[in-house]
């Protein structure tokens, strides 16, 4: 069976059709940019991008970074314009995309469920927190396999700042900073928080740095969990996406 997904990020719109049987794309990704600003009707153009490219007539999962509360409608939005706050964004995004039924997802949650499902955290027990390291940080916690929407751990303060003003690969980038810093500094400091706060048996890092993890996890030290990298790495969102449009 496929399902289209699409992952919304601060920096780009990727998506493509999802085999929910193997958990894994069913064709390459296509990928456009962000719009900046990342405005409601910027963005579902994006969207559109990305689906037509693929000709795609079916059902739409659709993740997007911030508090997604019925599957439909956008209660914050940190790394895209404000505008989106309180936009039923299934009713937009199945505007524009013709009718077409459309289901909305936190980003980080939808990550964390294809995580749960076909990589990382699969058959894990306990307190799972998936983590993506982006332009932000998202959050996903799973108690026992169920997962606590919209947790938004990004948000925590660390340093006086936001964490992911800290924390998140986009910080790395910002301030110039080697891999070994920002992990032994930065990453670790924040998970410690994190830790200290929910007792995870597990950390999960996804994100685009999730297929870097090499350059990074080995200078995380003194944090008690297991931290392994998201073995559907930076697809996972759009994996999560699909299975969310699916009911699964």
């Amino acid at each position: 069976m496929q399902i289209f997904g699409v992952d919304i990020g601060g920096s780009g719109i990727k998506g493509a059709p999802v085999d929910l049987d193997k958990g894994d794309l069913a064709q390459e990704r296509h990928k456009v940019l962000t719009p900046q600003p990342a405005t409601p009707d910027g963005v579902a153009d994006g969207v559109k991008q990305v689906v037509d490219h693929f000709g795609w007539t079916g059902p739409i999962g659709v993740t997007f970074p911030g508090v997604v509360t019925d599957g439909a409608t956008i209660r914050t939005a940190a790394n895209v314009d404000d505008g989106w706050i309180d936009t039923d964004a299934r009713a937009l995004l199945g505007e524009r995309l013709g009718g077409l039924p459309v289901t909305v997802v936190n980003d980080a949650d939808a990550a964390g469920v294809a995580e749960m499902h076909f990589g990382a955290g699969r058959d894990r027990r306990g307190t799972v927190i998936l983590l993506t390291l982006g332009t932000g940080i998202g959050s996903a916690v799973f108690v026992d396999g169920v997962l606590v929407p919209n947790t938004e751990l990004g948000h925590l303060e660390l340093d006086g700042h936001d964490a992911e003003k800290r924390a998140s690969s986009k910080a790395r980038e910002d301030h110039d900073m080697t891999w070994e810093h920002w992990a032994a500094h930065r990453v670790r400091k924040y998970l410690a928080h994190v830790e200290m706060l929910f007792s995870p048996e597990l950390f999960i890092i996804g994100g685009g740095v999730s297929r870097k993890s090499h350059k990074f996890l080995p200078y995380i030290e003194g944090i008690k969990a297991e931290i392994v990298p998201a073995q559907l790495q930076n697809n996972a969102g759009i994996v999560g996406a699909a299975m969310r449009a699916a009911g699964r």
